[in-house]
């Protein structure tokens, strides 16, 4: 069997054991990877990949989704305001929605497309300067805005933790406010820290490396 394939199913198995109440999402993180390393785990029937950048995520995945229907597509990185309309088109998940300008181009985009997708509002929940998000106290006000003003389907929260060892520490700031929102979803877990964030009730979990391999 193939190595990525191999990898893929420890981890599915993995996680069917730390969680047996509801389904966790495993989002294969294929950012930088050609579409031939990918292929495979696609060919298996996985349906869950996350990009970051949205013009290398429109050249690996266009044609793909328009053959395959399944695949949804999640952009999981810092998303610019000019490159909105484009990932609208292309992906089904936003996991980094975090200000009222975004908010904005997606309520205009769903309006003139007819079409709705699933956003995640990504929140800087260690309050890091050169990390993407909104600030904790700001969290409910923007949720606020981005349902009850823009109609947008927010399904949950999203977070980086801080790399200072102590993720279970932010795992459980999050899972405590996306409860307080009456959230059903959760973006929060990678290679290294994701039996961690299923523990605080992650749903979706954005696995790269430990599917397919260290990046060059």
């Amino acid at each position: 069997m193939d190595t990525i394939i191999e990898s893929f199913n420890k981890i599915n198995s993995n996680i069917k054991r730390l969680n047996k109440n509801k389904e966790v999402k495993i989002v294969a993180v294929s950012k930088t990877f050609s579409l031939d390393h990918i292929k495979p785990l696609i060919d298996y029937g996985h349906i869950h990949f996350g990009e970051n950048k949205v013009q290398e995520a429109i050249v690996k995945w266009e044609a793909i989704k328009k053959q395959n229907k399944n695949i949804k597509l999640h952009m999981i990185g810092k998303l610019q305001s000019n490159k909105a309309k484009n990932a609208f088109n292309l992906f089904d998940y936003i996991h980094s929605l975090d200000n009222k300008k975004l908010a904005d181009i997606f309520y205009k985009c769903e309006k003139d497309r007819g079409k709705k997708i699933k956003y995640f509002i990504q929140v800087n929940v260690g309050n890091e300067l050169q990390k993407s998000g909104i600030s904790i106290d700001e969290v409910e006000s923007f949720y606020n805005y981005c349902v009850k003003d823009k109609k947008l389907n927010i399904i949950g929260l999203m977070a980086i933790p801080p790399n200072d060892q102590n993720a279970k520490k932010y795992f459980e700031i999050l899972n405590n406010l996306n409860r307080s929102l009456g959230l059903n979803e959760l973006s929060m877990g990678m290679s290294a820290d994701y039996e961690d964030a299923i523990n605080y009730n992650s749903t979706f979990v954005r696995i790269g490396s430990s599917i397919f391999g260290s990046r060059s």
